[in-house]
Formats: C-alpha cells, sequence, structure tokens
C-alpha cells in the first residue's frame, strides 16, 4: 500500500516537473516566437529595411545589427532559420513596425512582401540630373542608369537614340519596387510612354506634321520658355507658325542648352554664333532631340496649340513671367529692348 503511495507521489511530481518544463518551453517559444522585438529608435512607429539584390542571409543579419532594430538578435535568427528564411531571401524595401514580432518580421522578410516607392520626376533638364535622382530612391545605380540613356545600341529597342531618349522619360509620380534595376526602369518609362501617346494624341500629332519626338522637342522649348501654364498653348502657336513659314524658331533656350548653361539671364551675340545642331538661330526646324525632360502639360500644349497670327514673343519688362507677342519683327524689336532695358536697370548683365 505505501509502495503504491510513493508510485503515485513520485508519478504526480514526476507530471508537474513534465507540466512546469513544457510551460517553460512554451514560455520561451512565445517569447521566441510572438513576443514583440522590434523597438525603433527616437520614438518611430515604422521605417524603412533595403535588402539589396544578391544579399544572403549573413548579409541580412549583418545589416539588422547594424540598424540596431531587433531587440534579440539570437532569438531573430532562431525563428528565421526555423522557418528556413535562409533559403528564401528575397531584395526590397520592407516597411518595419515598432513592436513587431519575430514571426512578423521573418513572415515578411521570407515572403518578399515589400513597400513599393512613389518616385517622383519633375522639373529635371539632364540626364545626370535625372540618374542622380532616380538612384536616390531605388537600388538602381546613378551610373548605369546614365549609361543607359546614352547608349545608342541599348535605346534602339526602343526606337529612341541619346537626344530623343528625353523624350522617353515622362515626368511624372510612378509606383515602383525599390530593387528596380536600370534596365527595367528604362523598359518602365517606355511602357509609360507609349500608354501616354494613345492614338488621339498620335493623331493630333499627325495633324500639325509632327511625330511624337518632335512634340515633345517643340514641347521642351515651351517649358524653358515659360511658367505659365495658361500662356503655353500661345507660346506653342507662335513655333507652329514659324515652323510652317520655314522660320528659324530663334529660340534662346536651345542656345543655352548648346552653351550648356540655363542659368543665363542675357543670350548675347556670342552665345548666337556657336556651332551646335542645337543653336536655332543658326539651324532650321527643330533640334535633334528635346532640350530637357519635357512635362505633360508642355505637350499637351503642342498638341492644342493656340491658333493666332503671331510670330515673335519677348519677356515683359515687368519680370512677371508673361511674355508680349507680335506679328512683326518691328514690334518685337520694340518689346525686346523694353526687356532689355529692364535688365539693365536690374544690372542684370549674364
Amino acid at each position: 500500500m505505501k509502495m503504491k503511495q510513493k508510485q503515485r507521489k513520485y508519478g504526480i511530481i514526476f507530471l508537474s516537473i513534465i507540466l512546469i518544463t513544457g510551460i517553460i518551453v512554451s514560455v520561451n517559444l512565445y517569447k521566441k516566437i510572438l513576443s514583440s522585438n522590434v523597438s525603433l529608435k527616437n520614438g518611430e512607429q515604422e521605417t524603412y529595411f533595403c535588402i539589396p539584390t544578391g544579399a544572403g542571409y549573413n548579409d541580412v543579419i549583418k545589416r539588422l545589427k547594424k540598424k540596431d532594430y531587433i531587440i534579440d538578435i539570437q532569438s531573430f535568427k532562431w525563428v528565421a532559420e526555423k522557418k528556413k528564411y535562409d533559403r528564401y531571401v528575397q531584395a526590397g524595401r520592407y516597411r518595419i513596425k515598432d513592436g513587431m514580432n519575430n514571426n512578423e518580421l521573418v513572415n515578411m522578410l521570407r515572403s518578399g512582401d515589400q513597400e513599393p516607392i512613389n518616385l517622383t520626376i519633375n522639373n529635371i533638364r539632364t540626364k545626370s540630373k535625372l540618374a542622380s535622382k532616380v538612384s536616390k530612391q531605388i537600388e538602381a545605380d546613378s551610373a548605369k542608369l546614365l549609361k543607359l540613356l546614352n547608349d545608342n545600341d541599348f535605346l534602339e529597342q526602343y526606337d529612341f537614340n541619346k537626344n530623343t531618349v528625353y523624350a522617353m522619360v515622362l515626368p511624372d509620380t510612378y509606383e515602383l519596387w525599390w530593387n528596380t534595376t536600370a534596365k527595367d526602369f528604362m523598359s518602365r518609362m517606355h511602357k509609360e510612354h507609349d500608354r501616354f501617346w494613345d492614338k488621339e494624341k498620335r493623331k493630333k500629332a499627325e495633324n500639325i506634321n509632327l511625330s511624337p519626338v518632335e512634340v515633345s522637342t517643340l514641347a521642351s522649348i515651351v517649358d524653358e520658355e515659360t511658367i505659365k501654364n495658361d500662356e503655353m498653348p500661345k507660346i506653342s502657336g507662335v513655333y507652329i507658325n514659324r515652323l510652317r513659314k520655314g522660320m528659324r524658331l530663334q529660340a534662346d533656350p536651345t542656345v543655352k542648352f548648346a552653351v550648356g548653361d540655363f542659368t543665363i539671364k542675357r543670350v548675347l551675340n556670342k552665345h548666337l554664333e556657336i556651332d551646335s545642331p542645337y543653336n536655332t538661330y543658326k539651324n532650321s526646324g527643330l533640334p535633334p532631340g528635346p532640350i530637357n525632360f519635357p512635362s505633360k502639360k508642355s505637350i499637351i500644349s503642342v498638341l492644342n496649340y493656340e491658333e493666332h497670327d503671331y510670330l515673335y514673343f519677348a519677356a515683359k519688362p515687368d519680370f512677371s513671367g508673361y511674355h508680349n507677342f507680335s506679328k512683326t519683327h518691328y514690334q518685337h524689336i520694340r518689346n525686346a529692348q523694353k526687356y532689355q532695358q529692364a535688365l539693365n536697370e536690374e544690372r542684370i548683365w549674364r
């Protein structure tokens, strides 16, 4: 009888030990898997963590340690390896929230559930500026992107070249993955270009005897001529009139592009003598390509140009940003002299 009581007592003790051990193990597992293990600094509620293309599991661990997001890196590694994340590392930009647990974090990284970025392209004149701005927001290297923008062999597949590629990249806001490559970026821009240039716009371009690239080239000049959206169709009409009459465009912005200096306030005679296909004072017709990345609104203004008889325009002397328009060269000279006098009074010499 006493033997049975002892056996029962030992059995209860044994079961208790198993139960306690199970509880301890369960608590530890809970802590490893479901307990908060992300603590962001400076009161941040969320941040972004980027994993470069080609990075491996150890690279991710090193980057997490460097960022100091994880409270207990060992527990993260335990969960990550149990879920075989070391086999499924995916590049991308991930949103990490304060208070996330290991299970949530590993599941997000393992599934490649990354956050897109909104890349805004606007008011960009040069390829180098474009490459620099884009590379600051996506993984694509600026040098690689700039090389593609100047690579005629690469651009040939899109029916563009290094002079006309400005027309392919339309300023706007685009949703992209952070790990977009330089080639993927160019491919996306080409798709967006084709989407913008629908049948209606192409038909309008055809009606004014211009190709989409030529429309964009003229639009890039209009963009440089005025900051006033309501004046764009009128200025577009002036250039359309000059093209139809076989007159040289004599557009100051093309000279600035040829010189390589858009900060010039006064285009002087020495600038007009520069030998360049972009100098529309020396060369008839449109230049070889756009002189910036033309805005959609300027392209639309060319397609919907204002019909009138004006052949000239000169900036108003009140520096309002608007222009005086004229039909005769004589009237234009008078308007230009007023503006030149205003520049003199403000002591603006270049």
